[in-house]
């Protein structure tokens, strides 16, 4: 089989953009044929297109739009590297950077000079993202001056609204109605946890709770088999108490969210790039992908902890209040490979706090575009 699709460099991922109708219809045939296309299931995805990394085992399917003021669909998936399983559960927000640029590739989008916006439907998360990238001469323009830690060089400024993205998966934006609980874990035992869900469903654990230090460095916790079997039993019980999955069948079923961030206060540590001074950012957060070490961060989970930032009470807020008192928007945070930077605005309406704005910016650049060749089996 012969598939037409496109690698891009979404933010700090790697994915690759499929049009829904070059796939089969049926939902178990098309993860079939996307799995065989990444070689998955081979720990080094080596007879496909995948990087046998969790930022690069990532699959976008775009189509027309299907609901009133949007101009796009758009399906996230995490593909399994070592189980043959593809995760729908929520979105990712670097791949989401990339989301218009393949639009306008492949003629689904009309371009707009020196900006097009477009409006995204992510299907994931029923949500709506409003992107806004530079075009020259009909074509994306992914030449320009900004940088985002994580990626080599620098690109145009993609910027991405993640509108009311509050209650992305659970449907609240504090899925168990607190903003912290202690929660008895197997084997971890009990912990002070705050579970948010903004633009993803995030679990924030107190790096100190599981002996981490903010500034350990990225080899130390790539390394650390015990500290990531925790996250993962932390992540499953959480999947359990948000109706996402069974604690017992979170890592196969649902792999990929909730994610599990541990949030630390502000100090100075060492990235490859050099030196991310404490007063760079306002709360150093490292997380996990498919049971990895994400080696920088998502912006989902940027939304996310921003969000948590700004709701009084939870562990973020806590740390957050320490370092700025008086609650900016922005929210710097430090992760593995530099900084991420989150603009977030609350209010209350009808007695419920949601989230006004979610915005942040990302580059991405075209790496591919034909086709894929799968055994059709």
């Amino acid at each position: 089989m012969k598939i037409p699709c496109a690698i891009f460099r979404g933010g700090t991922s790697k994915p690759i953009f499929f049009l829904e109708k070059d796939l089969p219809h049926d939902a178990k045939r098309r993860d079939q044929v996307v799995l065989t296309a990444f070689g998955s299931p081979d720990l080094r995805q080596i007879d496909g297109l995948g990087g046998a990394d969790p930022l690069t085992s990532k699959v976008a399917y775009i189509g027309p739009p299907t609901i009133p003021n949007t101009d796009i669909n758009y399906t996230f998936g995490y593909v399994g590297i070592v189980a043959p399983v593809i995760d729908y559960t929520g979105n990712c927000g670097n791949t989401s950077a990339a989301v218009g640029p393949f639009a306008l590739l492949r003629g689904l989008i009309e371009p707009k000079e020196p900006v097009t916006e477009v409006r995204i439907y992510n299907t994931n998360t029923k949500k709506v993202i409003v992107a806004e990238f530079p075009v020259r001469d009909g074509a994306f323009d992914s030449e320009g001056s900004f940088h985002i830690d994580g990626v080599p060089g620098t690109g145009s400024k993609i910027l991405l609204d993640f509108i009311d993205s509050g209650g992305s998966v659970t449907g609240r934006l504090l899925p168990t109605g607190k903003v912290k609980e202690e929660v008895k874990f197997p084997t971890v035992g009990t912990l002070t946890v705050s579970m948010v869900d903004a633009a993803n469903p995030f679990v924030f654990v107190r790096a100190a709770d599981l002996d981490l230090q903010g500034n350990a460095p990225l080899e130390e916790i790539v390394g650390n088999s015990v500290l990531l079997r925790k996250c993962e039993e932390i992540r499953s019980v959480v999947a359990e108490i948000m109706g996402i999955a069974k604690k017992e069948e979170a890592t196969q079923k649902s792999p990929g969210v909730p994610k599990i961030a541990l949030v630390s206060p502000p100090t100075s540590y060492q990235t490859p790039k050099g030196t991310v001074d404490a007063s760079d950012v306002d709360i150093i957060a490292r997380m996990t992908a498919l049971q990895k070490l994400h080696k920088a961060y998502a912006v989902t989970g940027a939304v996310c902890l921003g969000a948590a930032a700004k709701i009084e009470g939870t562990i973020v807020n806590e740390i957050f209040r320490q370092t700025q008192p008086n609650n900016p928007s922005p929210v710097r945070i430090g992760h593995p490979s530099g900084t991420i930077q989150v603009e977030i605005e609350t209010e209350k309406k009808n007695g419920h706090l949601e989230l006004s704005k979610a915005a942040l910016a990302r580059t991405a650049r075209l790496l591919m575009d034909g086709y894929v060749y799968v055994p059709d089996k």
